[in-house]
C-alpha cells in the first residue's frame, strides 16, 4: 500500500495469474509483470484504498478493502483471495463482494 513495489514483486510468483473468476478474461493478469502494472497504476492514480481486514485461511489469504471513493462517498469493500504455494502468491482472484470471497475460502462472514 506503500508503493513498495520491489516488495510485491518478491511475493508474487513469476506466473501469479490475477482475474475476476476467468483466468482467461482478455482483462485478467498472467504473469507478475502484469500484476504489477496494475498495481503501479492503482498506486499513480491515489492508491489501492484503505485496508479492511486480513484473513488467513490455509494457503489462502483474504484481504479485504476499500477503495478510494470519488464525490466524499465511502465505496463499498471488495476482496482479494489469494493463494501462495511456497511462499509466493500463485493466484489472485478479485471479488466484488467480501462475502463471496469468504464463501470461496471456506470462511463464514461475521
Amino acid at each position: 500500500m506503500r508503493g513498495n513495489f520491489d516488495a510485491v514483486r518478491d511475493f508474487l510468483d513469476p506466473e501469479v495469474k490475477w482475474h475476476g473468476g476467468d483466468p482467461a478474461a482478455p482483462e485478467a493478469c498472467r504473469d507478475r509483470e502484469q500484476a504489477l502494472e496494475v498495481i503501479r497504476g492503482a498506486h499513480a492514480r491515489g492508491g489501492i484504498g484503505e485496508l479492511v481486514d486480513v484473513v488467513g485461511a490455509g494457503e489462502k489469504v483474504l484481504v479485504i478493502i476499500r477503495p478510494p471513493a470519488g464525490g466524499g462517498e465511502k465505496a463499498a469493500p471488495v476482496a482479494n483471495l489469494t493463494t501462495f504455494r511456497g511462499g509466493r502468491a500463485v493466484e489472485m482472484v478479485h471479488y466484488p463482494d467480501p462475502e463471496d470471497a469468504l464463501a470461496a475460502a471456506g470462511i463464514r462472514g461475521d
